[in-house]
């Protein structure tokens, strides 16, 4: 039965493109007009195709990092290339709505994220080895998506341009208070107050990360401008002239939009301006991927412009500006990749294969995701105050071909 609902389900998704299934009873099948590269799956577990049916993500990653789902040559861009592009051409046959509509009704449970549990989320994949980190991201350690001004960037070059855009948005100059909600490793906040003059506080809830960003701003010189503290932004007292905050919006959870934007409102000074920084959807909303809720970012989701929007507009700001970035994060994950792999003797070394498997699975699901399936980046730009930011975007692109207002600090 469960075998036979499986290859209908298969029939409904694989419309383009050559598939090959080996089903775990020995038998094949062939899915798709047949164009394009081949890609072919083994199932070894006589559970799979039920566990497939039931929440194909889930069963399909689990699957792969434990070895029970084989890719020939392990071509895992292939296969997901596949099954991304499909997923998102032909959606969901009428059998697994069911099952689709009550994983969004479950969805503000899953993402409900009172401070007790935010930290434990955080830590979960943050709280990770830092040599972990060394093995793929830049050395400013930006876990965050790049920006690629110009196609042949390096990664830390991508990554600098990203810093310096947001503070041109911000408008920074020497002597400000800045708030950075979710400073990471503190790569953002020293950027703030080493080249522009700013007077940073970052607050993170890892606290791997708070170490080390505290660490590095003592050993710049910075730290009497850049402190970071082990903090819920939620817990955060007094006003600032500017809040940043990139790549944390995706960890607040949707039950709690509002009070995150009201807390922004409530810290911005009445000419202030912030920068958030977020994945987001190019479609309605939705709900996250159980693997990756499991296995990656627990209590985890990605916006639609809607959703973000909506409770953007029940606070006292004005939306000067929202910039969509595509493709940048589809580079930034390449980059990711092709350097975790370059280093997977030494990952293997921190874990072990099926971890391995596991971020492999994560960073290029994630990538394709971004290339095929509808998924983007907005930066949002907020003021109390209506004229806080020039009334074009010229501010940014002057003629010297630089996207920054760099202040340097005297």
């Amino acid at each position: 039965m469960w075998t036979k609902a499986l290859d209908r389900l298969l029939e409904h998704l694989f419309r383009n493109g050559d598939l090959k299934i080996v089903f775990p009873d020995g038998t094949a099948r062939r899915y798709g007009d047949g164009t394009g590269q081949s890609v072919s799956v083994t199932l070894l577990d006589d559970s799979l195709p039920r566990r497939i049916i039931l929440s194909p993500d889930m069963a399909v990653g689990e699957a792969y990092m434990d070895g029970r789902l084989t890719i020939e040559d392990d071509d895992l861009y292939g296969f997901l290339a596949l099954a991304i592009g499909n997923i998102a051409a032909n959606g969901q046959p009428w059998f697994r709505k069911p099952l689709v509509m009550g994983r969004h009704l479950l969805r503000r449970l899953e993402q409900f994220n009172p401070m007790s549990r935010a930290q434990a989320n955080v830590a979960h994949h943050y709280d990770l080895s830092g040599e972990l980190y060394d093995l793929f991201l830049d050395r400013d350690r930006q876990y965050s998506c790049a920006y690629f001004r110009n196609p042949d960037m390096t990664l830390e070059e991508a990554q600098e341009a990203k810093k310096h855009h947001i503070a041109g948005k911000l408008l920074i100059e020497p002597g400000m208070r800045v708030l950075d909600i979710g400073c990471g490793w503190g790569g953002m906040g020293l950027t703030l107050a080493r080249d522009y003059g700013a007077e940073v506080l970052g607050v993170t809830l890892s606290k791997e990360q708070h170490a080390m960003a505290n660490a590095r701003a003592e050993k710049a010189g910075l730290a009497d401008r850049a402190k970071f503290e082990l903090l819920d932004y939620r817990k955060v007292d007094g006003q600032f002239d500017r809040i940043v905050s990139v790549g944390m919006f995706e960890h607040v959870g949707i039950p709690h939009y509002t009070e995150y934007f009201r807390n922004v409102s409530e810290r911005l000074a009445p000419d202030g301006i912030a920068l958030i920084h977020t994945i987001g959807r190019a479609e309605p909303p939705g709900t996250t991927s159980p693997w990756i809720t499991k296995y990656i970012f627990p209590g985890g989701y990605v916006p639609s412009m809607s959703e973000a929007m909506k409770a953007i507009e029940k606070q006292p700001l004005y939306t000067t500006d929202v910039e969509i970035w595509r493709l940048h994060y589809a580079e930034t994950l390449r980059h990711w990749y092709d350097r975790f792999t370059a280093n997977i003797d030494k990952a293997r070394a921190l874990y072990d294969e099926r971890f391995c498997r596991m971020w492999r699975y994560y960073l290029v699901a994630c990538e394709l995701t971004f290339r095929l399936n509808r998924q983007v980046v907005f930066q949002f730009q907020l003021s109390p105050k209506q004229d806080a930011v020039p009334l074009t975007r010229d501010y940014l692109y002057p003629d010297d071909g630089k996207n920054t207002l760099r202040h340097a600090a005297e």
